[in-house]
């Protein structure tokens, strides 16, 4: 499964052209940028840039980034902890269990079921580059 990371409101990943990608998919640069037209245009005073205040989304970045990159390995144990946390409150997860297997820049599952039974899952993640909406794989 491909799944797509976008970053937080006021935040963009700098991916240059495809022919400049950074050396290390699993290092992508996390960019603050200015909104302050959008936030003006919303009736809101400043962007992130331009406040000194702290927002949610500089948590999610601390978790997730080491200084200003992505940090992929972050990335990967952050959702692999969320789907094994979701996985208790789902039905399902009386009749099947999940295991998490072991994955530095990906997530990889185990549904096992009914004796004999079982399913693997990938879930690897890419960022968008450009406004073309062509996708990077980090793996």
């Amino acid at each position: 499964l491909l799944v797509t990371l976008r970053p937080p409101h006021g935040y963009s990943f700098s991916l240059g052209p495809t022919e400049q990608l950074p050396a290390s998919r699993s290092r992508i640069p996390v960019v603050l940028e200015c909104t302050c037209s959008k936030e003006q245009l919303l009736g809101e005073m400043s962007c992130f840039l331009h406040t000194t205040g702290k927002d949610l989304s500089l948590n999610l970045l601390d978790t997730l980034c080491t200084a200003d990159y992505l940090d992929m390995e972050k990335v990967a144990c952050w959702v692999q902890m969320l789907v094994g946390s979701a996985w208790l409150l789902l039905p399902q997860s009386q009749h099947c269990q999940l295991t998490v297997l072991p994955s530095c820049r990906s997530c990889r599952f185990q549904l096992t079921g009914t004796p004999g039974r079982q399913i693997s899952m990938e879930m690897v993640f890419s960022v968008q580059q450009g406004s073309a909406g062509a996708c990077v794989s980090l793996e």
